[in-house]
C-alpha cells in the first residue's frame, strides 16, 4: 500500500493519501492549462476512500465551470494553491501531483488530450539550468 502526504503552499491545508494510485497523467487540455497557468497538469487518480484530511479541510474552496459536465478546480482558500478534488460523479479523487510533499515514487502513465497541448509546452529540445537564469 502506497502513502503520502501533501498540502497547499501556505500549509494550512494538509492531507495524506493510503493507498494506491489509480493512474498518473499529464492532462494537456485547456481547462487544466487555464487552471495551472501551465502547459498541462500533472494529476493523480486515487480511490475516494484513500484521502483522509489532516489540518484545514474548511479552507478548501471551489469553483465549477459552468459548462463542464465534471471540470472543478478546488484550491486554498488563503493562498490559492490547488488542492485535491473528488468528483463523486465518477467516484476518484483527482490529486495535483505538485501538491505533495515528497516526490513520489512513481512516474506518469501518460499525456492524455495531447492534441490540444500548446505548441510551446514539453519542448525537450530546450536547454536546462540547476537555478534560475536571467
Amino acid at each position: 500500500m502506497s502513502s503520502f502526504q501533501g498540502s497547499c503552499l501556505c500549509g494550512s491545508v494538509r492531507y495524506k493519501i493510503e493507498g494506491p494510485p489509480l493512474a498518473f497523467y499529464h492532462c494537456h487540455c485547456q481547462r487544466c492549462r487555464k487552471t495551472t497557468g501551465t502547459g498541462h497538469a500533472s494529476n493523480i487518480r486515487i480511490d475516494t476512500n484513500d484521502i483522509h484530511w489532516l489540518s484545514g479541510e474548511e479552507l478548501i474552496k471551489s469553483y465549477k465551470v459552468p459548462a463542464a459536465e465534471r471540470f472543478r478546480n478546488d484550491f486554498c482558500g488563503q493562498f490559492g494553491s490547488p488542492l485535491p478534488r473528488y468528483f463523486k460523479e465518477v467516484g476518484f479523487v483527482v490529486l495535483p501531483a505538485g501538491s505533495l510533499d515528497h516526490e513520489p515514487e512513481l512516474m506518469p502513465d501518460a499525456r492524455i488530450f495531447y492534441p490540444s497541448r500548446a505548441q510551446w509546452s514539453c519542448c525537450d529540445t530546450l536547454p536546462t539550468y540547476t537555478e534560475y537564469v536571467e
